[in-house]
């Protein structure tokens, strides 16, 4: 199980995703969330395949269905669950992510 918590910053609701491998190539995708948009992203991939893993943007399940659920185009959950999905097949080393903001004295 490869599970990572996701604080998105402005919005304050932190997200849970959790990616439990089934079968050789299917796995299990639950959200849990104050959010109604993520859970909703959770309930509409309840599961995930190893090819999704490599699919771009335009074409990869995770980013058409979050698309369609998340009203934020910054919101990191769709790329948390394909990090999520990357660890759970041993295909990615669970390495924490971060998005920092700089002020100019920190050039």
């Amino acid at each position: 199980m490869a599970r990572v918590r996701v604080d998105p910053g402005q919005c304050g609701m932190r997200v849970v995703v959790q990616v439990d491998r089934k079968g050789k190539d299917v796995f299990e995708l639950l959200i849990t969330s104050d959010c109604e948009m993520a859970r909703k992203l959770g309930e509409t991939l309840p599961s995930l395949t190893l090819a999704d893993a490599f699919k771009k943007f335009p074409d990869n399940p995770v980013y058409k269905k979050g698309a369609a659920c998340l009203r934020h185009a910054a919101c990191p959950v769709p790329s948390a669950v394909l990090k999520a999905l990357e660890v759970e097949a041993g295909l990615g080393v669970p390495r924490d992510v971060t998005i920092v903001f700089m002020k100019d004295e920190d050039e």
